[in-house]
């Protein structure tokens, strides 16, 4: 069974990436050309800026991958790729799951997970780090922003699993589920608060920088991960309830 369940959850993570990649290159897209063309006429004014009496021309950096092929073939091979990652591990964690933990159906699982995962790594880090066009920040701090996003992503995926355990803990003691999940919920938000107020904070966008620009980047990237989830919860519910009433049966 979990074979079938872990080539249909990177199906439906292929096709969530499909989806979700028509959506990133309607929306998203045209924000990042924008910003770019911020960023470019940001550099042309500093490098005509009067020096010496002169002025400072520079020759414009040669492209290694075009935009083009960035948002059009480029998009479309890395979402694939994460999809079919993120929906193999997600059939995974449900065929390990599925049964053990309520008494709800595959498809009603499916949604419920796909909701959780779009929160705790989607919602919650960017709480910490919100999305930023690839024109904002500098170059020599990638690998921090880098490094403090998934750490973000770390901490608030493990305060999920303690809050878990607090929960079950609490449940089998007292009897009373709803007040074990509200502590556990009270858990999560102190794990992640700390954390969050533990890791850098990084803000590197200029002053002057278009500020509807940048809140409709940041709403079109995340419309293209919860996309990308729905997705995915979706499509592999469906799924994987005709697998398991074919096993049943």
């Amino acid at each position: 069974m979990t074979k079938d369940l872990l080539w249909r959850g990177m199906l439906a993570g292929i096709l969530a990436a499909l989806l979700a990649t028509l959506f990133a290159r309607a929306f998203a897209e045209p924000q990042i050309d924008l910003a770019i063309g911020v960023e470019q006429s940001h550099s042309a004014h500093h490098m005509s800026a009067p020096h010496g009496g002169g002025s400072i021309v520079s020759e414009p950096e040669e492209e290694v991958v075009s935009r083009s092929t960035q948002k059009g073939a480029g998009l479309l091979t890395a979402l694939a790729l994460y999809g079919a990652a993120v929906g193999g591990i997600f059939a995974i964690v449900f065929a390990y799951g599925y049964g053990r933990f309520a008494a709800i159906g595959p498809r009603s699982l499916a949604l419920l997970m796909a909701g959780l995962v779009f929160v705790l790594v989607v919602v919650v880090p960017a709480i910490k780090y919100p999305q930023t066009p690839p024109a904002v920040g500098k170059h020599e701090t990638v690998g921090l922003r880098t490094a403090a996003y998934f750490a973000m992503i770390a901490l608030s995926l493990g305060a999920a699993a303690i809050a878990g355990k607090v929960r079950a803990a609490l449940a089998s003691r007292s009897g009373r589920g709803f007040d074990a999940t509200l502590l556990a919920l009270g858990a999560y938000a102190v794990i992640v608060g700390v954390g969050q107020f533990l890791l850098p904070t990084i803000d590197e966008v200029p002053a002057d920088f278009p500020a509807t620009l940048l809140w409709n980047f940041r709403v079109a990237s995340i419309a293209t991960q919860l996309l990308l989830w729905a997705t995915i919860g979706v499509a592999f519910g469906l799924w994987a309830e005709r697998v398991l009433k074919r096993q049943r049966g």
